[in-house]
């Protein structure tokens, strides 16, 4: 029978818990489980870290106030919802509570299951021990994805929606003035198949004024800056150290390896002869973007799939981050931008017609040039419809601007924030119910009207719910009666 142990909470409660021989032990703490493996137990390596009177400070502060994943009624983050606590809950892996004995530790709720790989994770016929181990980004984005079964690794729309997530989850941290300090491959567990992330290793979390950074981050993740001055003293001013800007960098190279598997400064470019400096500066202070437009000396010569395949919004972010902000952490791009313009990427995918296809999906942000970049596959031109979406301008009665536009397929769903101006699909969302979809039928569109009150067709006429307006290019409709409608512009 397993030799268990009871844990006394800070509020009082007891915890019930497994004691092994050879529990796992990561940097700074090692682990055990409740018998429902509901919880992680876990405890420092160091005597001194529990001790440290900093340390419990900020663990209180990160398990209380500063928990998005508990609504303020609750004693979470203050301003945060049910609805929102709910909705984090499954982004972020957050301690739960406190120990007091028998010595300082934290608990924190376990993986969900679908981040661990199964005994059927691996191709048929590879021998890799990868059964029980928990998903980290870098088995999805590296050379060794190709031992990987086929039905873990999703697709490039699912890529995508895990994308918007783990941008969303910064973004909420950035928000509360937190920064991770350690956003890595190793920190973020993704699901492929579900297009699902949660990120893990809170426990470290950066306060600036309050709580300084206890680890200087990953390789391949640690932003320029902070690998250029580690050598420095802590208490030295020229010394950059993990914050907000350096998680921005570092959320950029993630979402680079979800949609492109490479990372990008990992070129052929050689800086030194010396294998220890040459990594340095690669890393750091020569740091060089591999799709940099201006100097190609980094650039692999294989770049079949490049940042322009994404559309004009995703390549200026990436540019953003490894050409402007590479050496200047000022220009990088904010975690909410990353999620805005993925979700207007998200409005553009296109399902390919290969159905050997090895990605399923693409952006097709050119409609004169309909060509999936993963199979080459060409789309017919009666296979490609386009929505301009306008908002109307403030103070402007009849004027109307651009606010976002959609690439259609068959079945596409459409919800509120497709017609309603000022909506966006975040955490706030109160509404998910799908109001329209489209129908594609013998080379004709619908808009088919499911739950969308005073939806009007391009003559004027009221569309009820299950009847549909028929697309055709160059006619123009308002999507509702809602003040806050968006016109919709048909394109072909």
């Amino acid at each position: 029978m397993a030799d268990t142990k009871i844990a006394i909470l800070e509020d009082g409660r007891q915890l019930e818990y497994v004691v092994s021989d050879n529990p796992p032990r990561g940097g700074m703490k090692y682990t055990y489980f409740t018998p429902d493996k509901k919880f992680a137990v876990q405890f420092f390596n160091n005597p001194a870290d529990a001790a440290s009177s900093i340390m419990r400070d900020r663990l209180n502060n990160i398990v209380g106030v500063y928990n998005p994943t508990l609504s303020e009624a609750d004693g979470g983050a203050r301003g945060n919802s049910a609805q929102a606590a709910e909705y984090f809950s499954k982004l972020f892996c957050w301690p739960v509570a406190l120990i007091k004995s028998p010595e300082f530790g934290i608990v924190c709720p376990t993986y969900p299951k679908n981040f661990f790989f199964t005994k059927n994770s691996a191709k048929a016929g590879v021998q890799l021990p990868i059964a029980g181990k928990d998903k980290k980004s870098s088995w999805f984005t590296s050379s060794v994805s190709k031992y990987i079964s086929d039905s873990e690794k999703g697709n490039f729309q699912t890529m995508l929606r895990l994308s918007i997530s783990l941008a969303r989850a910064v973004r909420r941290l950035h928000a509360a003035g937190l920064s991770h300090s350690d956003l890595s491959s190793n920190n973020v567990l993704i699901d492929p198949s579900t297009g699902s992330c949660v990120i893990i290793d809170i426990d470290s979390l950066v306060v600036p004024g309050m709580f300084p950074p206890e680890v200087a981050g990953t390789r391949g993740y640690i932003a320029p800056e902070v690998l250029e001055t580690g050598n420095l003293k802590l208490d030295d001013p020229r010394r950059k150290l993990p914050c907000a800007m350096t998680d921005r960098f570092a959320l950029s190279v993630l979402i680079y390896e979800y949609l492109l598997k490479r990372h990008p400064l990992l070129g052929p470019k050689i800086y030194s002869q010396d294998t220890e400096e040459d990594d340095f500066l690669a890393m750091g202070a020569k740091a060089t973007f591999i799709e940099n437009p201006f100097d190609t000396s980094n650039r692999p010569k294989d770049l079949f799939l490049t940042i322009k395949d994404f559309g004009r919004g995703i390549e200026k972010l990436f540019l953003k981050t490894f050409l402007d902000g590479l050496h200047d952490p000022d220009k990088r791009p904010t975690a909410a931008e990353w999620e805005r313009e993925l979700v207007k990427t998200w409005d553009l995918l296109q399902p390919c017609s290969n159905p050997k296809c090895s990605e399923g999906w693409f952006v097709l942000h050119d409609v004169k040039n309909p060509v999936c970049p993963y199979c080459h596959q060409k789309l017919k031109a009666e296979d490609v419809m386009h929505l301009k979406l306008k908002k109307q301008m403030s103070g402007r009665r009849g004027q109307w601007q651009q606010t976002g536009e959609i690439n259609l397929y068959d079945g596409m769903p459409l919800f509120n924030w497709h017609f309603l101006s000022g909506c966006f699909p975040d955490e706030k969302v109160q509404d998910r119910e799908m109001k329209a979809f489209i129908s594609h039928q013998n080379g004709q569109w619908y808009l088919v009207n499911k739950n969308l009150g005073g939806m009007l067709s391009p003559k004027g006429n009221l569309v009820p719910a299950g009847q549909a307006i028929q697309l055709k290019g160059g006619e123009i409709f308002q999507s509702c009666n809602d003040t806050n409608a968006l016109l919709v512009e048909v394109l072909q």
